[in-house]
């Protein structure tokens, strides 16, 4: 009988430009890898500022210059049943972290974990900082950390069994 896809919810803040821009990436290395049937990706926002609209118009093009495509992806807000739907739910900082804990119910499944907790290198942050209103350039560089993240958290979890 074929398993349930793993299914992970990537956050940010309102979800428009680190969290889509995850999702994204994430979903293509999976798909790349050959994982594309066995993952169920998604992404939410802390906050309901941009609930209904498309990624930030620099993280769709620093997206597609290197191959990803934001463009289908609306923003939403994370809810408290985000913790039954999704096996993890990854927070792209501290702040995300502290507000999905106060949202998570006490029987709660979902793992939570901070995006960077699988990248093993010590030159890279713990966190994924906010682009939004930087320019194009920080775009760019938030995608360097959001691959790491991906590429460390797809490691992880065909190195534990769990996809």
């Amino acid at each position: 009988m074929p398993r349930e896809p793993f299914s992970i919810l990537l956050v940010c803040t309102g979800n428009i430009c680190r969290s889509p821009s995850a999702e994204g990436v994430m979903r293509a290395m999976a798909a790349a890898r050959g994982l594309g049937e066995v993952l169920r990706m998604d992404s939410a926002g802390t906050s309901s500022w941009h609930v209904g609209e498309p990624p930030d118009p620099p993280a769709i093009r620093a997206a597609a210059a290197r191959g990803y495509d934001l463009t289908p992806l609306r923003a939403r807000q994370a809810v408290s049943a985000d913790f039954q739907r999704f096996d993890l739910i990854l927070a792209m900082d501290h702040g995300h972290y502290a507000k999905l804990e106060r949202l998570r119910q006490t029987d709660a499944p979902a793992q939570l974990a901070l995006y960077m907790a699988a990248v093993d290198r010590a030159d890279l942050p713990e966190e994924v900082f906010d682009p939004y209103g930087m320019g194009p350039g920080a775009f760019g560089q938030c995608l360097d950390l959001i691959e790491a993240g991906a590429a460390a958290w797809l490691d992880r979890l065909v190195r534990e069994a769990r996809i």
